[in-house]
């Protein structure tokens, strides 16, 4: 079996490449490999990614040529269940599909996702050239600071890759009530994600805690819990105005705290068990998703007596001043007391 990689096209010189649009794929497209347990519901996460113009499921890093299904599942080939994504490094990069990669499956299980046990499902970025390799670095980099474990994603040369039987490509198009260890929302909120996954994961370690991981940050001590200049609090991820400083109050909470958001809809709310014997509704923002922080009912009544008590780790605020040059000018008048003219403001009614 011939090793070498044939850079021109990104495919393994000497293996036959699948049926499909791959054989018709741009020369601006570029092509990644990665393998993350069952290949049928890794292959249908990445089919939702935007910019992901062909996928293929099948063998990796196999030590027989051509195998099958049935010699991969009893071990007899070393090859690992795996994804060749085609995409369109201008709609989508190749960071943000390891970073989407890594979110989806369980990077620190050794030959298991989800209930599939067995060499066959080990993860794996498995590169083409330098560059690919230094990407797959720097994500598993970001990781560990994250969660300061050893990740069992293995980064290493694709050797070769062989197309899997005809049955099991667009398995879970085909059978859309197969096995699947992606979760489903997952799948369909993946081209969302995409859009937000590299900001997000550029956050300090504290607001990526806070957004992705609901933590809290400590009490009294935070940038903003004494913040009361004029201006607006948006999303640290997205930008997006969320709160008005006209609405911010001191609770004496500790945290910034807000009698309403800018408009109902930029919120959600979520039941929240985890504290035994404290049962809380937590928000999130309606577009990025994330932790913001809890609504309670014990704020002001002349200002409708909620308490929306956030995060400052979640927000970035805009003073008045620099909302015109940042393009919140059109926020303006929820700072100065014109919200009502503009119709932007108003509280919660969503809850999900």
């Amino acid at each position: 079996m011939r090793e070498n990689v044939n850079t021109s096209n990104d495919s393994v010189a000497g293996v036959a490449e699948g049926t499909g649009s791959a054989a018709s794929q741009s020369s601006a497209t570029q092509t990644a490999y990665f393998a993350g347990g069952c290949f049928w519901g890794l292959e249908r996460y990445f089919q939702n990614v935007d910019g992901v113009v062909d996928t293929t499921v099948g063998y990796a890093q196999s030590q027989v040529e051509s195998p099958t299904y049935e010699q991969v599942c009893a071990g007899e080939t070393d090859a690992a269940e795996t994804v060749k994504v085609v995409f369109d490094p201008v709609q989508v990069s190749l960071r943000t599909l390891a970073l989407l990669f890594l979110e989806v499956i369980d990077p620190f299980s050794v030959d298991q996702q989800g209930e599939d046990r067995g060499r066959q499902y080990r993860t794996g970025m498995f590169y083409t050239d330098d560059t690919q390799k230094s990407v797959y670095v720097a994500a598993l980099e970001q990781l560990v600071d994250r969660q300061p474990q050893r990740p069992a994603v293995l980064v290493e040369p694709l050797r070769n890759f062989y197309p899997a039987e005809a049955h099991h490509q667009d398995y879970l198009i085909n059978n859309p009530g197969g096995y699947c260890h992606v979760p489903i929302a997952a799948i369909a909120n993946v081209k969302r994600r995409q859009k937000y996954v590299e900001r997000i994961w550029d956050l300090t370690l504290e607001q990526f805690a806070v957004t992705q991981l609901a933590a809290t940050e400590r009490p009294f001590v935070n940038e903003y819990d004494e913040e009361f200049e004029p201006g607006i609090y948006v999303d640290i991820v997205s930008g997006e105005p969320l709160f008005s400083s006209r609405d911010k109050f001191d609770s004496g909470c500790g945290w910034p705290a807000f009698s309403r958001p800018l408009k109902g809809s930029l919120l959600t709310e979520h039941e929240d068990h985890r504290i035994p014997g404290r049962d809380r509704i937590e928000v999130r923002t309606a577009e990025t998703q994330i932790h913001l922080g809890h609504v309670f009912e014990d704020g002001p009544a002349d200002r409708g007596g909620l308490r929306y008590c956030m995060n400052s780790a979640a927000l970035r605020f805009v003073p008045r001043s620099q909302m015109e040059a940042q393009s919140y000018g059109a926020w303006i008048p929820a700072v100065d007391g014109d919200a009502a003219e503009t119709g932007e403001a108003g509280a919660v009614t969503e809850e999900s």
